[in-house]
């Protein structure tokens, strides 16, 4: 019987073969840990639809910061939760913002764990959306100035990087411009460029409170059939100043991480979003997957595709298994 010369399970037959020859490995170094912080004091209340993630109000979450700088996690995003909302946002761009005292709580608590902010209105505005509304529309130049302002305040209250989410056209030029013109040009931009209007979202925006009051969110964020308007977002983005570019969510987008990567080489975050993290939750306690080898082969996949930092609801038990 005749074999090839290369027989490909030669270097299959023990752990010890195949970790030499692992081509893709998930580091702790790769991820990045969101945050949800509320009003109020005391708070740590964990997020029904999210199993392991929680409320934190802000005199609570620079301890939980400090457990993820413990663990070699290089960074967390935070989300805002106001204790009032209303039609402009105003608390995303409020000094004394949940935000901006969170920003100030984990930087007293930690020693360099990056400090990234979600600019974004949703979380604070009464409609829901993440713009300006105006008789029923999402106003685009409008906003740009609300989600400029954001921006400069987290920078202000000593964020290391701000990521607008909000798939508004230009706004990565408009806070770039205002970040330089106010002297925090060394505060970098991660973009989620190309951010679509996935159904994965909702456990999310329940964590978040910002279920749009009316209507979607298809007018800004892109349909999910779209590759090649994907492309072109993200080169609008770096165009812009974009320093990171962001696809989201991450698992029904595999090809565009990967085609994003390929295209423009730019470091190329993915979201591990939230309906993607609840579902592993869900089969898990039902007992119908093993729970940390399906995790780890989804990060894997994420980071083959291309993806140099995934922002993941698993890091900090992914950080403690590796």
């Amino acid at each position: 019987m005749y074999f090839p010369t290369y027989r490909p399970r030669r270097l299959r037959q023990s752990e010890n073969f195949r970790r030499l020859v692992r081509e893709t490995k998930v580091g702790v170094d790769d991820l990045i840990y969101p945050l949800f912080v509320v009003a109020g004091s005391g708070v740590k209340e964990e997020i029904s639809a999210m199993p392991g993630n929680f409320h934190w109000s802000v005199d609570q979450v620079g301890e939980e910061a400090k457990e993820v700088e413990e663990l070699g996690i290089p960074g967390v995003i935070l989300f805002g939760i106001p204790e009032k909302k209303d039609e402009a946002g105003s608390g995303a761009y409020a000094e004394d913002g949940v935000i901006q005292q969170a920003v100030r709580a984990i930087k007293k608590s930690t020693a360099d764990l990056l400090v990234i902010t979600d600019v974004c209105l949703c979380e604070y505005t009464s409609h829901g959306h993440c713009g300006f509304v105006k008789e029923g529309k999402i106003v685009n130049d409008l906003t740009l100035e609300l989600l400029s302002k954001a921006a400069l305040s987290h920078a202000e209250a000593g964020a290391d990087m701000v990521a607008p989410s909000d798939m508004m056209d230009g706004r990565v030029a408009v806070i770039r411009s205002t970040l330089d013109e106010n002297g925090y040009q060394d505060i970098p931009i991660m973009a989620y460029a190309a951010k679509h209007a996935s159904s994965f979202y909702g456990p999310f925006r329940e964590a978040a409170e910002s279920v749009p009051q009316f209507g979607d969110r298809k007018t800004y964020q892109m349909d999910s059939a779209n590759a090649l308007e994907a492309l072109r977002e993200v080169a609008l983005d770096i165009e812009e100043g974009a320093d990171i570019v962001m696809v989201k969510p991450a698992l029904p987008c595999l090809d565009l991480i990967y085609r994003v990567k390929q295209e423009f080489g730019y470091p190329t975050a993915a979201y591990n979003v939230s309906g993607e993290y609840s579902m592993v939750k869900a089969a898990a306690r039902q007992g119908w997957i093993d729970e940390k080898k399906v995790i780890l082969e989804i990060l894997t996949g994420i980071k083959r595709a291309g993806a140099d930092i995934i922002l993941t609801y698993h890091a900090k038990e992914v950080a403690r298994w590796l």
